[in-house]
This record gives C-alpha cells, sequence and structure tokens, in this order.
C-alpha cells in the first residue's frame, strides 16, 4: 500500500489523505457497531464500542484472509462528538493495539444516531487483500 501525500501539505494524525493499493481483492465491510457476535452491546461507553467495532471489522476482514495493514480506507460514524473528542487519546490507544502504526484514508461523520441503540459509533472499511 503506498500513501498519497502531496508533498506541500502537512502530515495528517491518525489517518492519511490516500492510498494506492496493489493488485488484489477487494473487500467491503459492512458498517460493524460496537456489538459482540450475539448483537450484545458492552453498555454504552464510546470506547469499548469503538474497540468492539474495530475487533468486528478485523474478524470479517479475516474471513477474507486479511490483516489490519490490508485495509486501504475506513469511515467512522458517531453520534458523540463531545465523547468522542474526550476520548481521541484511549481510542488512540485502541487503535494502535489492534491496527499497530498503519493509518488508512479515513472520514470521520458525526451523526444524530445511528440504528442500533445504545450504539455511539458504527465502522465501515475497504481493504485489498493480495
Amino acid at each position: 500500500m503506498n500513501v498519497l501525500q502531496p508533498k506541500d501539505w502537512i502530515e495528517p494524525v491518525g489517518y492519511v489523505n490516500g492510498v494506492h493499493a496493489p493488485p488484489g481483492r477487494l473487500v467491503f465491510i459492512a458498517g460493524q457497531v460496537g456489538w459482540n457476535a450475539q448483537q450484545e452491546f458492552p453498555g454504552d461507553d464510546l470506547v469499548a464500542q469503538f474497540e468492539q467495532a474495530l475487533c468486528n471489522v478485523l474478524a470479517v476482514l479475516a474471513e477474507a484472509g486479511g490483516e489490519p495493514r490490508h485495509i486501504c480506507r475506513i469511515t467512522a460514524y458517531c453520534s458523540d462528538k463531545p465523547a468522542y473528542l474526550a476520548a481521541r487519546p484511549e481510542l488512540g490507544r485502541v487503535w494502535r493495539r489492534l491496527m499497530g502504526r498503519h493509518y488508512p484514508a479515513m472520514s470521520m461523520i458525526f451523526v444524530a444516531a445511528l440504528l442500533d441503540e445504545p450504539g455511539k459509533i458504527e465502522l465501515e472499511a475497504t481493504a485489498v487483500v493480495p
């Protein structure tokens, strides 16, 4: 995966502006919320939900033989902007534990609500598995 970064732009933190992926199989992962395999939320804590949602993304990716480094794009939808901003250091620690220093192209979109209550964050991803 090659990062696309215009030379005169400031480096982004926690994501990249663009990715050029080598040939491979495209894997599209539907929005994953922070519930477990039985579709039960551990509670309404944003960090716990983020960790579970990211684990869910990685579990679906593993079904295609993929690894975290194969993710090219993640779109995050969050219904609690103040909680997200307050939790950024903790979210970063969860990210590094599960994803290492791999940062795909990302978008964060704040929404009024998610379909599944008490969901606060939903992650969808695209990967290219060699």
